[in-house]
């Protein structure tokens, strides 16, 4: 499912889908034949308990009737026309009771509103198959009623049989009215990329059987009917009913309706509608008439249109202007190699393969060459070198196709001085203005943007020390690259006695060509924050970056806020195997050399997460791991300060024509897949659940399971997808498919179930304890006015019989459905004269209805609360935090005089950080939720005009001036920015 923009604190279910094994539902005649047959559900009553009953549709389809019962079979019936809705899942209190919550799955669950009253059949079936056949066909009859389409079995052809049918006799060459079933199969498979040939040809032997026609050719009737029960997914047919005017195709206020909706994009317009249609709709009928029946619709939910990944990640969208340091920065390792480090294969090709995946930062080792110029290894292998030249001419030719941002070369020296020089001079010849030589602004104190260095080539290697005058002189050596070395038998150099870096010789030409990425030796965290300088920055092994990350996380963070840092793969990893890169980005590491060449779960967590921000090798870190102060924990269990914890909810439904494992050694083409759904992150966030596996199911598993997560950090968290076969010998993996959290298309809603008041921690320090102290009643009464709405928007969903994840467009729809449905409906409007329109009802109204109009002025007058209230509280919550930040400079000098040391300083430091995080999170939060609260109003107004429940509506405000967001604070004399 797919939207062009989703609106803050939406959420949508994210849908994978295909068809069940036993009953094809590919039409709404099928549903209703069901109906016709009748079956037995569960009649669910308020007192929670449960009877077996057996449910039939009436043959004149005008009611629905039960048995047994103790009622007069006349009451035991319900009759069409009184339908206001069809609910499917836990949608009423009944339903949702505490005694049967866990007694069946949601989606088993449906249920019938009906009469003046607004009553419910609450109803149980044993599958979601079942729920579905009634809901479609109760929904078509109820608009049936209405519309008064062509009945089912009619005769009269659908749009989508007169398609196939013109299919078919574009494929009867002969004119004859049959052909052959190869040319019937490859047909029904080009309609269909994917599809088994033996799925096919079976389906075609099973209905010349029970159609006694058999022979090596098929009819026009048994043609459709195969097609129909092959490609037609009861899932994505049920969605189209739920929206479609006459439940056999989508109009375009159809298809507009759910493209707003159900999908929840912004702007759509008619025109937009259209193009859909005209893209998608393989009958010439439709694309002319602008309809979309069930193969368009199919076609375009399985689209790289609605592709669960945010379009809007398909391009940079990030702030490209923030210092270097603040982004994650796409790494390499070895990028030459194919295979292992030791014997696998390798290629210059690596490197134009890793650049083309959006890698900014590739490692080149330089080695003495046998004819006089420097080379690069490719492997242990002493005949794998390959010229230093050839290997740049090939990074100057591919350093931009993916992305236009800064590539950075991290060069690790083996060679001589003398080919040091060489090395140098064809850097400069061949890169020539990509290369950036600009000497550091020692003004500054922090790194360029990418955006300012896009285009541009910067070395990191090292440095000669200003005092050295000579054309050569001596600096540390790198540990990187010497288990190389001692592979190909060529460490002559030995590290020094007493250990100590080993010092090696560095040429003038070379060290010239280092400007803002300038290798130097890590001592301390210490030492660097009072020595190191911004365009300085160190590289750390995967075992000494691991120790940091368990040991001293909050230093890492503070120190990779100003510098870059670079992790590479333990020499032990012979086999080429990759490091969790997010045990190194949760400390804010930006770059984690990966070997691009070794696939797995770590390998794809890097290729997802580098996906987002248009791909451009560029992300930008989150907010709390860039503030000059701020609390964060990289190993936090829980919820962080100032950022809202966020439920993810997953609906995997189905799959289509899913591959048997490439290395399984198990017989015959049928697997038994299962889903893993996987968040890495922080700690608090890792988890994984898994699907039923589907039994016997063959290329097309029906899932239907709901997950949930809950996402303490969202910025830093990945969710992967992977598919297992449950059956299988030597190999289980199908196929994987890995996305940043931010980059989710369908969107996500808040998932705080109890109120938390969030509070400040005492430094120990008077004087800046009683500025923070000041934040304590607006910490409280903003949280009051968030948790106060969100509460009050549940409850009004609910009882529309919608989920939280609901927008108010869709309430307001609901409700108005109710009331067009039915002749003695009494009259309810929207007053949209005003800001804050009322729901007025005239005359007697049912008590559900009542429940539903008092849960909306409850939401109304919580909103108006927030609205005229946020301002006011925002400017005290900034207000503190700014006075805080005054203290910030001082801090130190501060904490002298109060004569803190040791523990007692880190733990005064820790908790001024956690206050001005909590401050501005708050803030952030409070803000957010008055945006929320001004769009809500803009939906009431647009849901309530296009729905024709609304009145005044002249006077609606404009959407611009109701989604402003807060003015910005006027800053006060002592404030700072």
């Amino acid at each position: 499912q797919d939207g062009s923009r989703q609106r803050l604190g939406q959420k949508k279910t994210v849908s994978f889908s295909s068809m069940p094994n036993d009953r094809k539902i590919n039409s709404t005649a099928a549903c209703i034949s069901l109906m016709l047959e009748g079956c037995e559900l569960k009649k669910v009553r308020s007192n929670s308990r449960m009877y077996s009953r057996f449910f039939v549709l009436d043959a004149d389809m005008r009611s629905v009737r039960w048995e047994p019962s103790k009622k007069d079979s006349e009451k035991a019936k319900i009759e069409i026309k009184s339908v206001k809705e069809v609910r499917v899942g836990k949608k009423t209190p009944v339903l949702r009771s505490n005694g049967l919550s866990d007694q069946f799955p949601d989606e088993c669950a449906f249920s019938i509103i009906y009469g003046d009253n607004y009553e419910s059949l609450d109803l149980v079936a044993s599958s979601a198959d079942v729920v579905s056949a009634w809901v479609m066909g109760l929904r078509y009859l109820v608009s049936y009623g209405k519309h008064s389409p062509e009945a089912p079995g009619t005769g009269h052809p659908s749009l989508r049989t007169s398609w196939i049918s013109s299919v078919f006799d574009l494929a009867d060459l002969e004119k004859s009215g049959r052909i052959p079933v190869s040319r019937a199969v490859q047909l029904i498979k080009a309609l269909n990329p994917g599809m088994k040939t033996s799925t096919i040809e079976l389906k075609f032997k099973e209905l010349q059987k029970a159609n006694e026609r058999p022979g090596m050719e098929v009819a026009c009737d048994l043609f459709v009917e195969a097609y129909c029960e092959l490609c037609t997914r009861p899932e994505i047919f049920f969605l189209l009913v739920q929206f479609s005017s006459n439940k056999e195709y989508l109009g375009v206020k159809d298809l507009l309706m759910f493209l707003e909706v159900e999908q929840g994009m912004e702007g759509v317009t008619e025109e937009k509608c259209l193009e859909i249609v005209s893209k998608y709709e393989p009958s010439k009928e439709g694309r002319e008439k602008g309809y979309l029946a069930i193969d368009g619709f199919t076609r375009y939910l399985l689209s790289a249109d609605c592709s669960i990944f945010d379009p809007q990640h398909r391009k940079v969208c990030q702030d490209m202007a923030q210092p270097l340091s603040h982004y994650y920065i796409s790494s390499a390792h070895s990028a030459c190699l194919l295979e292992d480090n030791f014997w696998g294969r390798s290629d210059i090709s690596g490197y134009i393969s890793a650049l083309g995946l959006g890698c900014r930062s590739i490692e080149l080792v330089l080695w003495d060459g046998p004819e006089g110029e420097p080379v690069v290894y490719t492997s242990t292998s002493a005949a794998s070198c390959v010229p230093f030249r050839a290997v740049v001419g090939l990074i100057d030719q591919h350093a931009f196709t993916a992305s236009a941002y800064p590539l950075i070369l991290c060069l690790v020296v083996r060679c001589s001085a003398s080919q040091q020089r060489l090395a140098a001079q064809c850097l400069r010849k061949t890169l020539g203005e990509k290369l950036y030589l600009e000497p550091p602004n020692p003004m500054a104190s922090y790194l360029p943007s990418p955006e300012e260095l896009k285009g541009r080539i910067l070395i990191k290697g090292k440095k000669l020390p200003p005092t050295c005058e000579d054309s050569e002189g001596e600096v540390s050596d790198e540990e990187e690259g010497w288990e190389l070395a001692r592979r190909l038998g060529q460490e002559d150099r030995e590290a020094p006695e007493g250990g100590g870096l080993r010092r090696v010789r560095l040429s003038r030409e070379l060290s010239e060509l280092v400007s803002l990425c300038q290798a130097v030796p890590f001592q301390d965290f210490e030492s660097s924050r009072r020595g190191q300088r911004y365009w300085e920055m160190c590289s750390f092994s995967e075992v000494e970056a691991g120790r940091f990350a368990n040991e001293c996380p909050a230093e890492l963070v503070s120190y990779n806020k100003r510098f870059l840092s670079r992790i590479y793969p333990s020499p032990m990893r012979i086999d080429a195997s990759n490091m969790n890169p997010q045990d190194f980005w949760k400390c804010g590491c930006q770059m984690v050399a990966m070997n691009y060449q070794t696939p797995g779960l770590m390998m794809d967590l890097n290729a997802g997460w580098f996906r987002q921000n248009g791909a451009c090798g560029y992300v930008l870190r989150p907010a709390i791991m860039r503030e000059e102060v701020s609390y964060f924990s990289a190993n936090a269990k829980d919820s962080l300060p100032g950022v809202p914890a966020q439920l993810l909810h997953l609906k995997v439904i189905s799959g289509q024509n899913l591959p048997k494992p490439k290395g399984s050694g198990a017989k015959g083409e049928v697997v038994e897949p299962y889903v893993c759904a996987e968040i890495h992150g922080i700690p608090a966030d890792c988890a994984e659940h898994r699907t039923k596996t589907a039994l016997q199911s063959g290329d097309n598993p029906i899932f239907d399971e709901s997950l949930e997560f809950q996402i303490n950090l969202p910025e830093l968290a990945v969710l992967r997808f992977v598919v297992l076969d449950d059956d299988y010998i030597g190999d289980e993996f199908i196929a994987q498919y890995t996305i940043p959290f931010e980059c989710l298309q369908p969107g996500w809603r808040r998932g705080r179930r109890v109120r938390e008041y969030t509070s400040t921690k005492a430094t120990g320090i008077k004087a800046i304890d009683e500025v923070f102290r000041t934040a304590t009643q607006p910490l409280r009464e903003a949280t009051d006015l968030r948790e106060n709405v969100q509460n009050a928007l549940v409850s009004f969903k609910e009882l529309c019989g919608l989920t939280p994840a609901a927008n108010m467009k869709q309430c307001i729809l609901t409700v108005s459905t109710w009331l067009l449905h039915s002749d003695s409906a009494p009259s309810v409007t929207l007053n949209l004269a005003e800001q804050y329109p009322p729901m007025e009802a005239q005359g007697p109204i049912p008590d559900l209805l009542r429940k539903v109009l008092t849960a909306y002025e409850t939401m109304i007058q919580t909103s108006r609360t927030l609205i005229e209230s946020a301002d006011a509280v925002y400017g005290k919550l900034i207000q503190a935090q700014q006075a805080g930040m005054d203290f910030h400079k001082e801090l130190h000098r501060i904490e002298t005089k109060e004569g803190l040391r040791g523990r007692k300083l880190q733990k005064a430091l820790e908790s001024f950080a956690w206050n001005i995080t909590v401050l501005k999170g708050q803030a952030d939060l409070l803000k957010h939720a008055k945006a929320e609260a001004l769009d809500n109003l803009w939906q009431i107004h647009n849901a309530g005009q296009s729905c024709g429940i609304g009145r005044n509506g002249s006077a609606s405000p404009e959407p611009s001036r109701l989604r402003a967001p807060l003015e910005p604070i006027p800053e006060t004399d002592g404030g700072g920015d």
